[in-house]
């Protein structure tokens, strides 16, 4: 793990607190420790919903410049899969996530919260994938998640002039999903996240799991991934305790354990 990351479990929500003076650059300390806690909090039944928050003041700036410039070509093909591997790592935790993004959330940052099922960010917020400015590319899934997220077109203007999107325009072209007030973000996540507490947990995950690999195939693949998935619900508590409740009581009032 790493003296800079902290897992934090409070009411069924999960944080991943990135807390590295002074702009959280991701390392590949950090970079790995979000992978172990990714893997972690997927894991564990008392965590229900995962916040990634850099702190007040930035989320995340960016890779650790100075500790890839020492890099060699044959370092980073060794590294390569690492770098990539804590986004896919986060992509892959099996409940809904969100980052929480306060000031910078830039390159390897940017990789970060595109890697979460949703993005807040405060007003004074700005993401980009700066890469290209440094003579790079976007190497933790920037060049195909953006596309996928915002357009190809967006995504090629974006990554190939580096430059910085404020909140107001990120919002506009669906880069994140909702704007806070500043300083007030992770409230705003904690929020919207608490919603699926006590929900029912594996049919979230099962549906995550439809939309994502759905996303990858052609639509009649992906029918028939998401028919696999649904009757594999029906072999769940929840789903017996769900539709019973439905049956006597109307919707909305099933109390699920996630089972």
């Amino acid at each position: 793990m790493s003296d800079y990351v902290r897992l934090e479990v409070e009411g069924g929500i999960a944080t991943i607190r990135i807390d590295k003076p002074k702009m959280n650059p991701l390392n590949a300390e950090i970079q790995d420790a979000i992978a172990a806690f990714a893997a972690e909090v997927d894991a564990r039944e008392d965590v229900a919903a995962v916040i990634f928050w850099g702190g007040e003041r930035v989320f995340a700036a960016g890779a650790d410049i100075k500790e890839m410039q020492q890099m060699s070509y044959v370092d980073m093909v060794a590294r390569a899969k690492h770098v990539g591997g804590f986004a896919t790592a986060v992509q892959r935790i099996g409940k809904p996530t969100v980052a929480a993004i306060e000031g910078y959330a830039l390159g390897a940052g940017c990789e970060l919260a595109l890697a979460c099922d949703f993005r807040y960010a405060a007003s004074n917020a700005k993401l980009g994938q700066p890469e290209v400015l440094l003579g790079l590319l976007p190497g933790a899934g920037g060049s195909q998640r953006l596309p996928r997220l915002v357009g190809p077109a967006k995504a090629k203007e974006l990554i190939f002039t580096g430059r910085h999107v404020d909140a107001e325009e990120a919002l506009r072209i669906g880069l994140i999903d909702a704007v806070g007030e500043p300083g007030k973000v992770y409230e705003l996540a904690r929020e919207r996240m608490a919603v699926y507490v006590g929900a029912a947990g594996v049919a979230i995950r099962h549906a995550k799991e439809a939309i994502d690999r759905g996303l990858e195939v052609d639509i009649d693949t992906g029918a028939a991934i998401e028919a696999m998935l649904f009757a594999g619900v029906f072999a769940t508590k929840d789903a017996q305790t769900g539709m019973v409740s439905f049956i006597e009581n109307g919707p909305g009032k099933a109390r699920f354990e996630s089972k």
